[in-house]
């Protein structure tokens, strides 16, 4: 892909996940991402409604009528992206790939999180750290994240979610909201999301394309492995074959559910021919 091409991708997801997050999530982002705490302002007479516990009893005193303190919240909140760049991300059977979708979800995120004035950083990871971009606020900051998402190419087609995670926290050592994208098509990750979930806001997004799921009866067909490159021969005829592809993936699934869950950690699942911004909206409504 060429600069032009990239320049033309890059707006192209600017405008559609710019509009979602000015117009949708920007109301809905601050809500749901509290900031460090809350710092006096100013004081202001009493108003039916307002909380008596917040009543200046000095300055009540003085005026002889109520007065309370007026608190504002601290946002200057740090926002990561952990995004799987591996082989299994350049997949999909419907218009887009997963990585495609990969790209918009974080793009809409990152305007969100602008949108409050807060900071974003990118970790883009494979089974290694393939590259590092630490949290700043700006536009031009976000472009550079959504450029590095469309067009990096990493070293490794493999996935390692522990090694990034394990990287995340030596990094970032205040509190951050991180969200980890994926396909979550590995195991093994438990003890270190615990931790990191201990000390940051964390949610895990499950990007997955239906094919993963089920593989249809379509006879013998070549499959290749994204992340190994080793090619096989699948006999889809074979009911045995069809229940295992799909069990496997069920048992991924459930890995991550139970994982994220006890780890005190959200998750979000998309499908790549669903509407993720249904998806998003809901989870920033329920939290």
């Amino acid at each position: 892909m060429d600069t032009k091409e990239i320049l033309k991708k890059v707006r192209k997801i600017e405008i559609k996940t710019r509009r979602l997050s000015d117009h949708i999530f920007s109301g809905e982002y601050h809500t749901s991402f509290k900031g460090r705490g809350m710092t006096f302002s100013e004081v202001r007479q009493y108003q039916f409604g307002d909380d008596v516990r917040n009543i200046d009893w000095n300055v009540t005193a003085k005026y002889n009528e109520p007065y309370i303190k007026v608190y504002e919240e601290e946002r200057e909140l740090n926002m990561m992206l952990l995004v799987d760049c591996s082989g299994s991300e350049n997949f999909g059977t419907s218009k887009q790939f997963k990585n495609d979708v990969v790209a918009e979800i974080a793009a809409t995120l990152a305007f969100s999180a602008t949108n409050n004035n807060d900071k974003i950083g990118l970790i883009l990871f494979s089974d290694e750290i393939e590259l590092f971009i630490p949290p700043k606020k700006g536009k031009s900051h976000v472009l550079r994240i959504i450029r590095e998402l469309i067009e990096f190419q990493p070293k490794s087609k493999k996935t390692n979610l522990s090694n990034a995670l394990r990287f995340l926290s030596n990094v970032m050592k205040k509190k951050a909201i991180v969200f980890l994208i994926s396909d979550f098509m590995v195991k093994d990750y438990d003890t270190t999301l615990k931790i990191v979930s201990k000390k940051h806001d964390v949610t895990g997004i499950r990007v997955y394309d239906k094919r993963e799921e089920t593989i249809p009866n379509i006879g013998v067909i070549p499959m290749l492995d994204a992340e190994t490159n080793e090619l096989i021969y699948v006999d889809t005829n074979a009911k045995k074959t069809r229940s295992d592809y799909e069990n496997h993936f069920k048992e991924h699934v459930a890995y991550f559910k139970e994982t994220f869950s006890k780890s005190g950690a959200g998750t979000i699942d998309s499908r790549v021919d669903e509407d993720y911004v249904k998806k998003l909206l809901s989870y920033f409504k329920a939290r």
